[in-house]
């Protein structure tokens, strides 16, 4: 199963964005990017008993399915509200990032 950070560089490279992707910790965030659930939970399933008894297989591949909710995304694009947004102090976090040396 891929991690976060996988899935982020996968649809990274599925839109052609060319930026960089850059960790944080938590503290480092702008209130505005923290959320409040906790991604320290393990997921772990078994498909097999669906795939024996039902023949279930993925109709296209996680990437195509990827593509094609890209696509509709594209062509029907979500309101975005840039009160939302604070950039310049998402500019400080990562200005921080790179005088104190984090790591991503």
């Amino acid at each position: 199963m891929p991690t976060t950070a996988e899935r982020v560089r996968t649809l990274a490279k599925l839109v052609g964005w060319p930026g960089e992707i850059v960790a944080l910790p938590r503290a480092s965030l702008p209130p505005h990017l923290r959320d409040a659930y906790q991604y320290t939970q393990d997921l772990a399933y078994d498909t097999s008993r669906i795939r024996n008894e039902l023949g279930y297989k993925e109709m296209v591949s996680v990437d195509e399915g990827l593509r094609r909710t890209i696509a509709a995304l594209r062509e029907n694009p979500p309101a975005i509200d840039p009160a939302q947004y604070d950039y310049a102090a998402e500019d400080a976090a990562l200005a921080s990032r790179r005088i104190s040396g984090l790591a991503c």
